[in-house]
């Protein structure tokens, strides 16, 4: 197994969810932040592995694209701060939930060709290795949103900014599953 690639590989594919956990780690507690990054991470890795090849034989990438919908819906649902209702939320199920509807289609795409083939042991070295990372870039992240500039360019901009990054999201896994391709062939 080439750790090096894996690096590589978490870093790509999560490197647009670093942004979001600046976010989440403004509204819930570091513990928490990490648990539900760290299993949504895993999940992911596991259905990877699990899926394997099978995902690509019977589903086109397109269909992949729906989940583009998830961080649309998410940037425009009610989220006042004022109703209390994101603290009766989980934090860990919060966070659990934000990063399999962002980062799913685009894990499941990139660790699919890297798991595929691999033995049950290079997998749970692997899910070890990326679950560090995982935990890792928590820590790191949440230095960077103590940075003066960036706490008050989040705590100004912070919500507006964070409902921008989920349509972009969205809107980019609509266009990176050819999603966009396939509903203008039918038109």
């Amino acid at each position: 197994m080439n750790y090096g690639v894996l690096a590589l590989t978490f870093i790509s594919v999560n490197l647009d969810f670093f942004v979001m956990l600046l976010f989440l780690l403004r509204r819930y507690r570091a513990g928490a932040v990490m648990t539900g990054y760290v299993l949504g991470t895993l999940i992911l890795l596991l259905a990877s592995y699990v899926a394997g090849a099978a995902l690509h034989q019977f589903l086109p990438e397109w269909v992949l694209g729906l989940l583009g919908f998830l961080p649309i819906y998410l940037a425009f649902r009610s989220d006042d701060d004022d109703d209390g209702a994101h603290e009766a939320a989980n934090p860990v199920w919060a966070v659990l939930i934000t990063y399999l509807s962002v980062c799913a289609g685009c894990n499941l795409s990139i660790f699919l060709p890297i798991l595929v083939g691999k033995t049950l042991t290079e997998f749970m070295m692997t899910a070890l290795f990326i679950g560090i990372l995982s935990a890792l870039a928590v820590l790191f992240v949440r230095g960077v949103g103590r940075i003066a500039g960036v706490r008050q360019f989040l705590e100004r901009y912070g919500e507006t900014t964070m409902r921008v990054c989920y349509i972009l999201i969205g809107l980019y896994v609509f266009w990176d599953s050819g999603l966009i391709h396939q509903v203008l062939s039918l038109i």
